[in-house]
């Protein structure tokens, strides 16, 4: 096949890795408070995602501390939610957004998992065994 019939799409990438780090590079670097104030709201978005399902009373505190702070509108904390945000040119309104659709498709998930029991293949793979005693299923571990 001649190079010139080859479709344009799989031809080799004429642009040099110092080029493309050039274009990459913010025109104006952020000052090192700035960068401080997006790791904060890196660190709140991490924690909100991660505890989510947390059962730990320290991590079900962080999370729901963490949720207050970033769902508070019109603080005048000075780092409050909004504060941060506008300060790294981020729009809260739309990351609250994003998060709350992300948590409600996760509890979605979550509920639709709980509410459907698994299938007896399953729980023997889980390593159960299911008895029927006096009408009542119960679940024992089982001993290999």
């Amino acid at each position: 096949m001649h190079e010139a019939s080859m479709n344009p799409l799989f031809q080799p990438d004429s642009l040099a890795p110092a080029q493309f780090e050039e274009t990459m590079h913010r025109a104006v670097p952020l000052e090192p408070e700035k960068r401080l104030m997006l790791a904060v709201l890196e660190d709140a978005v991490i924690c909100f995602q991660e505890n989510l399902f947390a059962r730990d009373k320290k991590k079900r505190q962080l999370f729901l501390e963490t949720e207050q702070w970033i769902f508070e509108e019109r603080s005048n904390r000075l780092f409050a939610f909004d504060n941060l945000c506008q300060a790294v040119d981020l729009n809260p309104r739309y990351i609250r957004r994003g998060l709350r659709r992300w948590q409600e498709r996760r509890l979605k998930k979550q509920t639709n998992v709980s509410s459907n029991p698994p299938s007896r293949a399953k729980q023997a793979r889980r390593g159960l065994i299911i008895r029927a005693e006096n009408g009542k299923l119960k679940e024992q571990q089982k001993i290999y």
